[in-house]
């Protein structure tokens, strides 16, 4: 199966978009795909409990959800806030994916 990054930047206030947008990542990552969600910029604030409750399904499916170390402590946020399952990350393993051909990278 292929591999897929799909990086959320805007966050749940842009609007409706960052909801659809985890849906699609549960859904491929419930397809089978190896499917790693990264929060990014604004996109963190979707990490904190019960902001972005599509966050539940795509983790139910198996999905790798990133959350970007640096986002994170700009916003002034710890690791303890944010839900469970999330795993926090440097530029170099976010660049590391983005750069490898194998893996196929939406951004939103």
């Amino acid at each position: 199966m292929s591999r897929h990054l799909l990086i959320e930047t805007q966050g749940p206030w842009a609007g409706r978009e960052c909801a659809s947008f985890v849906r699609d990542a549960a859904a491929l990552a419930g397809g089978g795909h190896r499917t790693q969600l990264l929060l990014l910029q604004e996109g963190v604030l979707g990490a904190v409990p019960g902001v972005l409750p599509e966050l539940d399904g795509y983790l139910a499916a198996d999905g790798d959800l990133l959350v970007d170390r640096y986002s994170v402590a700009q916003r002034g946020l710890k690791q303890e806030q944010l839900v469970a399952g999330s795993r926090l990350v440097d530029m170099d393993e976010i660049a590391g994916n983005v750069l490898d051909a194998a893996v196929k990278v939406v951004w939103h």
